[in-house]
């Protein structure tokens, strides 16, 4: 897989997690903390059989420790949107 590949996956994964929250604003903090701590989890889960191993396994692996991460850190800080909501 070529270098502009992974970086247009793991780009999409933060691109989504930033929407996610646009979208569906922040969350209650716990939610986010348990994404943040799955995501760690997962990056430090043992390795998988031999079976399993292999570049497309590691991007995808990556595509959602870089998700769940983004959006786990991205739902605890403070920021507000200005957006209105018209009845």
């Amino acid at each position: 897989m070529t270098t502009t590949g992974i970086l247009l996956i793991y780009g999409s994964a933060v691109a989504l997690a930033a929407a996610a929250l646009y979208v569906f604003g922040s969350r209650r903090w716990y939610w986010h903390a348990l994404s943040v701590i799955a995501a760690v989890g997962l990056g430090l889960a043992p390795a998988p059989p031999e079976t399993w191993r292999g570049q497309t396994y590691d991007v995808i692996l990556g595509f959602f420790f870089v998700l769940m991460v983004v959006w786990g850190l991205g739902g605890s800080l403070p920021i507000k949107t200005h957006r209105t909501r018209h009845a």
